[in-house]
């Protein structure tokens, strides 16, 4: 059971570490630049705080040297300084790993926050065709799983890779120093585990990967769900809903019972390689012992620095799985970057002075496709015009390309052929903000925005006055309906104004574009839906909005046109007729009578 048309989800990518997807990843640093001092200062921290982790066992084995009589030379000390320093290093350490996760948690933090806000600007300057081929969902989850991977990235992971890599190249130093014999031992057997390691992390990364997928589709599930509730609701299809969700849960939880599993043989592999090795390790160093070739210190540093290592190359392997996630995210959200975006400005610019339009408008010979449906022409060579302060009405059956024709005129989608010109200015030569602000659109599928009514009034002018809001809503005809409420216009309207009826939120859509004062109105069957009572009240608001204003309406009634100074009948993306009422009903065959018979007729 669809609901409109299926857009698929596009999926993560698998993105190997290769010196390309690096390369994608470098978009991090541009962020960390303006925090390069703490990011700094960081590196330093850790830096000091894995010298002073690794410094550690050697005390150990200076203590327990010094404990069996075996420490000579001009530093040795008894075993309660040695104490004393190794409480100092400790101290040390404490120190250095606070301000080490301090510092990057800053920087990461404020880094992605910036990128956050730098993602969320792009997508609302996209083109409506970016929004036309991607769904909600899987923008929201850019905006928020992709960045929340990267900050993970930034904050841990980063330093971890740092951390453990300096552990590595200590450690491994260190085991040299104090036995090459059997530091060659225990490199002998890493290369098994390594290839083990892959092995079991490349499966596990492709469950991971099914799991992010599947967990994406469940929260669509719920997304859709509750946009549509009053569908859900009218249809009684909550059982549906219900078992949609339920479906893809529980596959969601078959995936991590199946990853789990995998998880548990690749840390019990991994335990057992390490601890196996210890053992081996110790069995060698023992017979080293008793030939007087090492200390007992030097045995447990050498055990100590084993395990550091060991647990180091077998924190490697998730490392590197959460390597390649933040590469995938960041490839994903760098491909968000790369899109073209529209030419609009999100600072509040007054409209200047050379850009200023008076109303009129002329269309020539427009053609237009939509850019996934490329072979199918919707607009067909269209030409009208429109002089200030007119009435143009325009009609025709379902798909004529009505719609589309409107949202040319906002430059939602620019045409294939031909041009539209404002006040004898190519469209292309106004910028879009300046072009827009001059605009406004009433659609027939009112969308209030979750806060109160006088917020969604005044989102046709953020910066007006109380008072001009107030006369917006009477101009609207929804100043007593408003008023009726307890709190007024701070009453809250609901997710999409769900709480207000649809003459209320038509009105309130209409109060919000008296407030905007356009030169140009846009009306998308603004009473297509709405009972008797409702349109007359919001008919009335609309006369009072279209008084002296250049105005395209779409019209669902006709009888709310004949007074329009020209109809335009679509068919098939084609201008069928033109002219005013009375010229159009004179037409014998004519479209426009026949739709108004029809009209009539079921009137």
């Amino acid at each position: 059971m669809a609901r409109g048309r299926h857009i698929p989800t596009e999926e993560s990518p698998k993105v190997k570490i290769s010196k390309e997807a690096i390369k994608e990843a470098l978009i991090i640093f541009r962020y960390l630049k303006p925090y390069k001092g703490i990011f700094i200062a960081g590196l330093i921290f850790i830096a000091l705080s894995g010298g002073t982790t690794m410094a550690f066992p050697y005390l150990l084995k200076t203590l327990i040297d010094s404990a069996h009589g075996e420490l000579k030379g001009p530093l040795a000390l008894p075993p309660g300084g040695i104490a004393i320093v190794m409480i100092c290093v400790l101290s040390l350490q404490m120190v250095f790993s606070f301000l080490r996760i301090y510092l990057f948690t800053t920087v990461g933090e404020n880094a992605v926050a910036d990128m956050r806000k730098d993602i969320y600007k792009r997508l609302i300057m996209m083109p409506m065709d970016f929004f036309a081929q991607r769904r909600v969902g899987e923008l929201s989850s850019r905006i928020t799983a992709d960045i929340s991977q990267i900050q993970d990235a930034v904050t841990s992971v980063l330093a971890e890779i740092l951390r453990g890599m300096l552990t590595l190249i200590i450690g491994i130093g260190l085991i040299l120093y104090i036995s090459p014999k059997m530091t060659l031992l225990m490199l002998s057997v890493i290369p098994f585990i390594i290839v083990i390691a892959l092995i079991f992390s490349k499966r596990i990364r492709k469950l991971a990967k099914e799991g992010q997928d599947q967990l994406a589709d469940s929260g669509i599930v719920v997304q859709e769900t509750l946009q549509g509730i009053s569908n859900v609701k009218a249809f009684a299809n909550e059982w549906y809903e219900v078992n949609r969700y339920n479906t893809s849960i529980n596959n969601l939880v078959k995936l991590a019972i199946k990853n789990g599993r995998m998880r548990g043989f690749f840390v019990s592999f991994l335990l057992f390689s390490v601890f196996g090795a210890i053992v081996l390790v110790v069995w060698y160093g023992a017979g080293l012992m008793q030939a007087g070739l090492l200390s007992f210190g030097d045995l447990t540093a050498f055990v100590v620095y084993t395990a550091f290592v060991g647990g180091t190359m077998a924190g490697f392997a998730d490392l590197y799985s959460q390597l390649q996630k933040t590469l995938g995210a960041t490839q994903r959200v760098r491909e968000l970057l790369k899109e073209n975006i529209e030419d609009v400005t999100v600072d509040n610019i007054p409209v200047e002075d050379k850009f200023r339009l008076k109303g009129n408008v002329s269309m020539e010979h427009i053609g237009f496709s939509y850019a996934s449906r490329k072979e199918i022409e919707v607009i067909k060579d269209i030409s009208l015009q429109a002089r200030s302060g007119q009435q143009i009405a325009i009609v025709g059956p379902s798909g004529a390309g009505k719609s589309t024709l409107v949202g040319m005129l906002l430059r939602f989608y620019e045409p294939d052929k031909g041009s539209i010109m404002f006040d004898g200015m190519e469209a292309t030569s106004i910028p879009l903000s300046q072009l827009r602000r001059q605009m406004a659109l009433v659609p027939q599928d009112i969308l209030l925005f979750g806060g109160t009514i006088y917020e969604n009034i005044a989102y046709g002018k953020p910066d007006a006055t109380r008072e001009e809001v107030l006369n917006a809503a009477k101009q609207a005809n929804a100043f007593d309906f408003i008023s009726s409420f307890p709190e007024g216009f701070e009453t809250v309207v609901g997710e999409r104004g769900i709480k207000l009826s649809g003459g209320q939120r038509q009105r309130v859509a209409i109060a919000r574009a008296i407030l905007k004062d356009p030169v140009i109105l846009l009306l998308d069957e603004a009473t297509s839906s709405l009972d008797s009572e409702s349109e007359s009240l919001v008919q009335e608001a609309l006369n009072n909005l279209m008084q002296n204003r250049t105005s395209f309406v779409i019209a669902h009634r006709l009888s709310t046109i004949r007074k329009a100074d020209q109809i335009i009948v679509l068919e098939d993306g084609r201008v069928k007729e033109s002219g005013t009422h009375e010229e159009l009903i004179t037409l014998e065959d004519g479209l426009y009578r026949s739709l108004n018979k029809l009209q009539l007729f079921k009137d």
